[in-house]
Formats: C-alpha cells, structure tokens, sequence
C-alpha cells in the first residue's frame, strides 16, 4: 500500500503545470480595539511557463495559509501571452497599473530576460526568455507585477490583428 501512495503523490505532481515563485511576504498588522492584530500578506507569481502567467494576494495569520490564498488569487486571475518563435514577444508594450509604469521591448536572441524586481518573475514564469524591461514610477512589487500582466495582457499578434480588422494576413502584410 505504501508503494501506491508514493505513486500517486509523483502523479500528482506531475499534474499541476504550475511553477509558483513567492515576490514578497509582509507582516501587516490592523489596529483593533484590543490592540494590535498580527497577519501576514504573500505576493505571488504563478505560470506554466508556455505563455500562460497570473498574479495573486493572500491574507492569513500564518505564512502558508496566505501563499495558499495567493495561489488560488492567482490561478483566477491567469492571462495567456503569444510567445514568438524566439522566447520574445511580438512588438514593444507600455503597462500601467497605479502609479506603477512598465515598459517591455522584444530583446535579440540570446540575450536573456533584462528586468528587475516583480517583473523580471512575471516575465521568466510567462515562459519568456530574450527581453528588455524597465520599471518606472512606484517601486511597489504588487504594482509592477500587474503592470507588467496588463502589458502582456494586450501584446497582440498579426493573427489578431488581422481579424480585428476584417481582412486577411496576406493584405496586412502587403500594407506593411
């Protein structure tokens, strides 16, 4: 019996596709009648590293319940990402969330994810290999990891592009 159990546990593992990397843990406290009330808040990145990348929060009295609640905040909150066929990105973007501003360019190949803090998480975890990436504005890690999924999160295709606006690829590209 104990032979099956060890199997199903590798299975299990197997199974879940997701790569999780915790950016920040924090001791917050909330002033109560009683005094101070002790809790902890977990920012964590999720992603299969195929495209797909979410953020999350979790609060908790203790350390592992508020990383479980940040991995079920993020498994809601997952965006899919077209790769290219060289680890990149299609075409530069801007993402704003609060006063937190990032900036994300395709890179040549070979030269690897150049970002900093929270967005350089998001970005590895995308499955995102040659890129450039600047934080501007807030130095907020919660701030920049959703600035950076709302950059993403509006990076399109000539694909997309194309069924936007009601024509073919081949006439898009014979306008470029």
């Amino acid at each position: 019996m104990t032979k099956n159990k060890k199997r199903t546990s590798k299975i299990k593992e197997q199974d879940n596709p997701w790569l999780e990397r915790v950016v920040q843990v924090r001791r917050v406290t909330k002033v109560v009648k009683g005094g101070k009330k002790l809790s902890f808040r977990a920012i964590l990145v999720i992603g299969d590293e195929k495209g797909q990348v979410g953020v999350g929060i979790g609060k908790a009295s203790d350390v592992i319940g508020a990383v479980k609640k940040a991995v079920a905040d993020a498994k809601k909150q997952i965006i899919s990402i077209p790769i290219t066929k060289f680890q990149s990105i299609p075409h530069p973007i801007h993402g704003i969330y609060g006063a937190a501003k990032v900036i994300i360019k395709p890179s040549a190949q070979g030269s690897g994810v150049i970002a900093g803090g929270s967005v350089r998480t998001v970005l590895e975890l995308a499955g995102i290999k040659n890129i450039l990436a600047k934080q501007l504005g807030s130095s907020n890690p919660l701030n920049n990891a959703r600035a950076a999924l709302n950059a993403l999160s509006n990076v399109k295709t000539f694909h997309t592009i194309a069924e936007e606006r009601n024509i073919s690829l081949e006439t898009l590209y014979s306008k470029l």
